[in-house]
């Protein structure tokens, strides 16, 4: 691993997507998201991400001229058709949009049809929790992971994102409804490391930590087993149902690489309409607070709500660099300079 300025990162990826016919604004939406997400130590959906984003738009199963376009609107939801346009930027739209309704009324939420890989799905709930907003997103994908109890993939890893704002640091949980996404396996693989638990199946069935094995057999584990894989299948049904668009078994069928043809949500809540501002920063202290006060199992261990390590570690890759796979830097240099 090698560590790169921020900045420097941010205008490497701009300019690689510049060169794949992205917009200015897109492509320096995307650099931000993309370089603020290796800041926060999650390479795999960050700087990782590029070069197969630039394949993807290069074989034309991402529609870099599209925009979002209403489908309906039924007062506090509305439903958007992405068209197969930029994840990223459709994801900010979407999230904007339910800034606009929820300052308006409490609550906005957005289904957004048709759309592409939304890269890290955390991005939208640090993005809302940042400016005051309280939020509940998820995203189907196509198939990449057995449900429990099977041995092919049907069901996809579903990303959920919850974030509740906090001057001091946002209450943050992003997660897959897989142990470890396949992005986390490559970022482990890269460094030659394996997983701190079992992640899956290897190919001959058994329970394992090496990420590189997992990748083969494509046997990851739901995240807690049964129940990861029912709220999975449940965010799926409830993602394609409030947006009107495909569920798992349909975007199976597009064959576009990862993430084409999603649907997702994101539900924004305005906690200055509830109790208020300093009703909501209270609560919000209240919780971290007494997690982190809790005894530690091990020695000189720690416990932490989520967010608070992500919200660390930038700050820490801020001052001194952000940690990137050498290779994968090379390889992004290459598309800005190409």
């Amino acid at each position: 691993m090698i560590r790169i300025q921020l900045d420097e990162l941010e205008r490497t990826i701009e300019q690689a997507l510049l060169r794949a016919g992205l917009s200015p604004q897109k492509a320096l939406q995307c650099a931000r998201v993309h370089a603020s997400s290796s800041c926060d130590g999650v390479n795999s959906h960050g700087l990782n991400r590029v070069p197969r984003f630039v394949e993807y738009v290069g074989k034309g199963w991402i529609d870099i001229a599209a925009e979002p376009t209403p489908v309906s609107t039924l007062g506090a939801i509305e439903v958007y058709d992405g068209h197969q346009g930029v994840g990223v930027t459709n994801a900010l739209f979407a999230t904007g949009r339910a800034m606009e309704m929820a300052r308006a009324q409490g609550v906005g939420i957005v289904a957004l049809r048709n759309t592409t890989h939304w890269m890290r799905g955390g991005s939208y709930g640090w993005h809302a929790a940042q400016q005051g907003f309280a939020s509940i997103c998820w995203t189907n994908t196509e198939s990449c992971m057995p449900a429990w109890g099977a041995a092919d993939c049907r069901v996809g890893n579903n990303p959920l994102v919850i974030a509740v704002p906090r001057a001091e640091g946002p209450l943050v949980l992003d997660m897959a409804m897989s142990q470890y996404s396949y992005g986390k396996l490559q970022s482990t693989r890269l460094q030659e490391q394996q997983l701190a638990y079992a992640g899956g199946y290897d190919s001959a069935g058994r329970l394992t930590h090496d990420p590189g094995a997992i990748e083969v057999s494509r046997r990851i584990l739901p995240t807690g087993y049964w129940k990861g894989s029912g709220l999975t299948i449940m965010l799926d049904a409830m993602a394609a149902l409030l947006s009107q668009g495909m569920a798992t078994n349909q975007i199976d069928q597009i064959k576009q690489g990862s993430g084409t043809g999603a649907s997702q949500v994101f539900m924004l809540f305005d906690p200055r309409q509830l109790g208020g501002a300093a009703v909501a920063e209270q609560i919000a202290n209240s919780v971290a607070d007494y997690v982190q006060a809790s005894q530690p199992a091990e020695v000189d261990g720690r416990v932490l709500y989520p967010g608070a390590s992500t919200w660390q570690r930038r700050e820490d890759n801020r001052q001194h660099g952000v940690p990137v796979d050498e290779a994968v830097w090379a390889q992004v240099q290459a598309l800005a300079e190409a």
